[in-house]
């Protein structure tokens, strides 16, 4: 007989040493090198570079040398392909041998330096993740695994999808005099029934929450957002339907119903018609997009409002149609044999190249793994282009050999402002030249390196280019505001003179795309650079806007116009790139795509919308269901051959759109917006409240209206309304946030009550029971204190420190002469503020300085050598000055521009003698040219 001690929670927890596998740490996987990746081509000989990460014979490698010697002392052939070495030899040359290192040792010594990126970096392009063989993917401790709930353990449970695992508990039954038991499982499947009700029912308990789709990341939340019953909530959503098949759409209006009718609003930004058409106000904007846009078009309920694009799509007066006529059987394929990875049941399909392919099916069906893991990676992987390991087939052929996949997704194209669409598109690099083979940039000897913002030349240095400044505002959020010396403009008004055609680099970066388009008409380079913007409905984008500001929806048709500048034929993934499109333009992406198909190229996407489906050439739909229910092959064929079959879910729905029934009326919604809400209209309901004394008691507090609560001292009110109502709305709100926000808020417990109904999020108003600190204030309690201290710090005019005049902005040739006056001829320093009075090691900042090939930097008044790097306490406030420039005899204009750029408008001059001045072009003393710095709203703390 064994026994065991009382399980601890966190045993029950992959995240918690306590219950993780020792081998793995809770991840289920290990990761480990990948010989495949390693030794790509098995065709190579070891002198053509079969041995990837040593080379060839050409590259002149330390490794590749070693490895010659190897075969030199064991007889084994470099001019052999790998694929005819014996198994010993192979073995030789990754285990190595008494006296060489082979690939495994090689790789074990690498991985002693992954501490540094560059590392880590190159191991990732030769590692795998493997199934761990501790824990077998389970993620726990065999001593977790030991306890069963109705025969299972939890690495059991957790692998079942949500549909299997409410089956599962809805059939436990525990002791009626066991209520923690009752508690924790009508918790659990109220949870499991609200995720099965927003169309997450195939979705496996265990799947990675980086794996999920913006849709279903969003319906998994609005499934927590229904199971805390708040009301009284304003709850704002961005596409519910985004990666949601139609047959769905009408379970998700169910459920947004059903926030509806506990009080609460829900507001979306939406483009389903079958959604839109069902909602009780409709509000469209437009009419266009940019600049075109932001106007109030219509308002009202759908099937009353008399104008506006959304009408005429919801009541079939226009539809999205094919740019060019049906295309003829054809002729060459894409074969996939026995596909197998997840869900998919080893199933071929056959995907014809030279056409536009929809894969369809109902979420969780296998499109994502057919299209990104199989078909793109496949075919990656067979052109010798690994983007990862592919996942499990038989076969992969393809009729055109040579064509090169490419994915296009909506990630961001890029974080930096400086990054924008002229410079992605490559016209502004011809701009450029325009303005620089001007008469007047010729005079000057201006270059069109001269025109660019993001190196010195004509660019703002005070805003180096960007055309704005950032305020930090502490405590609330940054505010960007126009460069004062620019505008806004980006560039120095010397650049601004220089005009081809009236219009100066300013000016062109503010033009539109399709405005551009017009102004460089006769410019060939600039068209063919813009014109593909204008074709995919980017128009409307000003070429100076930066990419960072740019939806998913538009950094994928950006990606796309790259494919119509660039050569050779390509097979295009997409993955649903209707998602943030009005029907509208639904349209110009299909003219896009069939255009794609007409320049010679393919394209195969995953797709919901129904207007975009019909347009394709073919579909493979997927099915029947999801998760387990689905990965077989439906119907493949073209839109009509689906539609006709009644299998598919796909197939129905689209027979419904192709017969041009249009789109859900209004009945439904105006029907349901007429029932009554029951007790959340009225009231908010208790029922059997027992918190500490209080006797089952129900209540109904009315809405809108002042309750108070007596009676004598501990007769359990301050249970009633801190116990129970405070910590039950509190509670319930809290569960809407994300798990990592949770995780730094105290969670109340939930009150001994049988019902609360109707409960808005809660806020308490509590007599202080604890004293205040000495520093405590009415000010800082009410945090008056911290906006004075920012409004001192960003609005307050300062006055000199010596003579009390007010500081007033000054240019910089009066700088100038102020430093060279104040250094004198024994010259100094010129230093600028890296950190001012912060606490820390600062090594980050400090290696930087040293690798720009700094010698000297000044920390808290002393001039310290930064090799070997300077040793900081912690704990302790420095302030650190970057040696600019040491100054010999005069101060150079040159030495004052470099300390003003890198200081921002300011900069501190060093006398040898240790006296030092502050210079600033923002706040100089007009009599005795002083200079004062930004104010930092610590300056005004008196705890600090």
């Amino acid at each position: 007989r064994k026994s065991f001690s009382e399980p601890a929670v966190n045993l029950f927890s992959f995240n918690s040493p306590v219950g993780a596998c020792p081998k793995c740490r809770g991840f289920g996987r290990v990761m480990e090198i990948d010989w495949d990746l390693v030794i790509p081509d098995p065709n190579l000989t070891l002198e053509q570079g079969a041995v990837k990460p040593w080379g060839d014979a050409s590259s002149k490698r330390y490794e590749y040398r070693q490895l010659r010697l190897l075969c030199r002392e064991e007889g084994i052939p470099m001019d052999v392909p790998w694929r005819e070495l014996s198994e010993e030899q192979r073995r030789k040359i990754i285990d190595g041998t008494p006296t060489r290192y082979g690939l495994r040792e090689f790789f074990e010594w690498v991985e002693t330096k992954s501490y540094k990126m560059h590392v880590r970096v190159y191991l990732s392009r030769y590692r795998r993740y493997s199934r761990c063989p501790a824990c077998g993917g389970a993620r726990f401790k065999p001593e977790a695994l030991r306890f069963r709930i109705g025969g299972r353990n939890i690495a059991e449970v957790l692998a079942m999808t949500v549909s299997e695992a409410r089956e599962f508990f809805g059939k436990l039954r525990f002791s009626p005099d066991d209520r923690a038991a009752g508690v924790i499982l009508d918790q659990l499947l109220g949870r499991l029934e609200a995720l099965e009700q927003v169309g997450v029912g195939y979705l496996t308990l265990d799947r990675q929450s980086r794996t999920l789709s913006g849709g279903e990341v969003q319906r998994v939340a609005l499934a927590g957002a229904l199971g805390t019953g708040l009301s009284e909530v304003l709850y704002l959503l961005d596409e519910p339907t985004i990666g949601l098949h139609p047959r769905d759409t009408g379970r998700l209006y169910a459920l947004l119903r059903r926030l509806c009718f506990r009080r609460n609003t829900v507001v979306m930004v939406e483009h389903d018609p079958d959604l839109l058409g069902r909602c009780d106000l409709l509000v469209e904007l437009g009419p266009g997009a940019g600049a075109e846009g932001g106007r109030l078009c219509a308002m009202g309920r759908p099937g009353a409002i008399s104008k506006g694009l959304t009408r005429q799509y919801l009541r079939g007066q226009r539809r999205v149609e094919r740019p060019v006529p049906s295309r003829p059987e054809p002729g060459k394929w894409l074969r996939v044999r026995g596909a197998a990875e997840n869900n998919l049941r080893h199933i071929d399909v056959d995907v014809p190249l030279g056409g536009l392919v929809c894969i369809t099916g109902v979420s969780g069906s296998g499109k994502s793994t057919l299209l990104e893991e199989i078909l793109y990676k496949g075919l990656r992987w067979i052109r010798k282009q690994p983007d990862g390991r592919p996942g499990r087939f038989e076969r992969l052929e393809s009729d055109e050999p040579d064509i090169e996949a490419l994915i296009v997704d909506q990630q961001p194209i890029g974080r930096s402002p400086r990054a924008t669409i002229a410079t992605y598109s490559g016209a502004f690099s011809h701009m450029r030249k325009l303005l620089a083979s001007t008469e007047l940039a010729r005079r000057r000897g201006l270059k069109p390196g001269y025109f660019s913002f993001n190196v010195p030349g004509g660019r703002c240095e005070q805003c180096a280019g960007d055309g704005f400044e950032r305020i930090e505002m502490q405590f609330l959020s940054d505010v960007y505001v126009s460069c004062p010396s620019c505008g806004g403009r980006r560039y120095r008004a010397e650049a601004l003179e220089i005009e081809w055609r009236g219009r100066n680099v300013a000016d062109m970066l503010e033009l539109t795309c399709s405005e551009a388009l017009d102004f460089f008409g006769d410019q060939k380079a600039i068209r063919k650079c813009l014109d593909p913007l204008v074709r995919l409905g980017l128009g409307y984008l000003p070429l100076g806007q930066p990419l960072s500001t740019l939806s998913g929806g538009e950094a994928q048709r950006l990606k796309l116009s790259a494919i119509f500048a660039g050569k050779g034929r390509k097979i295009v993934f997409l993955d649903e790139p209707t998602t943030g499109l009005h029907l509208a333009d639904i349209q110009v992406l299909v003219d896009a795509l069939h255009g794609l198909v007409e320049a010679g190229h393919s394209v195969v996407v995953i797709e919901h919308n129904l207007e975009f489906i019909r347009t394709a050439d073919w579909i493979v739909d997927l099915g029947p269901g999801g998760g387990p229910e689905g990965g077989s092959v439906v119907v493949a064929g073209p839109p009509d051959v689906v539609a006709a079959c009644e299998r598919s879910h796909t197939g129905r729905q689209l027979h419904r759109v192709m017969e041009g029934r249009g789109y859900a009326g209004t009945e439904e919604s105006e029907a349901v917006a007429a029932e009554e809400h029951g007790d959340y209209e009225r009231a908010i309901v208790v029922r059997a409240a027992s918190e500490h004394n209080l006797k089952g008691i129900d209540v109904e507090i009315p809405r809108g209206r002042l309750v108070a609560i007596s009676g004598v001292s501990g007769s359990g009110k301050s249970s009633l309304a801190y116990d129970v109502l405070f910590a039950e709305g509190q509670r319930r709100y809290l569960e809407c946030l994300a798990p990592y926000v949770r995780r730094y808020m105290r969670v109340l417990e939930r009150p001994e009550v049988d019902l609360v109904q109707g409960l808005p999020p809660t806020v308490a108003i509590e007599q202080r029971s604890s004293t205040a600190g000495r520093r405590s204030t009415v000010a800082t309690l009410t945090e008056i204190y911290h906006y004075l201290r920012l409004m001192y710090a960003r609005l307050a005019r300062a006055r000199c420190p010596d003579c009390g005049r007010s500081l007033v902005t000054t240019d910089r040739i009066r700088l100038l002469d102020e430093v060279r006056r104040f250094l004198g001829k024994e010259g100094g320093y010129l230093l600028v503020e890296m950190v001012t009075a912060r606490k820390g090691w600062h090594r980050d900042r400090l290696e930087k300085l040293r690798r720009a090939g700094e010698k000297v930097v000044r920390i808290d008044g002393k001039l310290v050598p930064l090799d070997p790097l300077p040793e900081l306490e912690r704990y302790r406030p420095h302030t650190i000055q970057e040696v600019v420039e040491e100054v010999d005899g005069t101060v150079t204009e040159a030495a004052v521009e470099r300390a003003l750029a890198a200081g921002k408008g300011a900069l501190l001059a060093l006398r040898r003698d240790g006296v030092e001045a502050f210079f600033s072009t923002k706040g100089t003393c007009p009599s005795c040219g002083t200079g004062v710095g930004d104010a930092d709203p610590l300056l005004f703390a008196f705890n600090t």
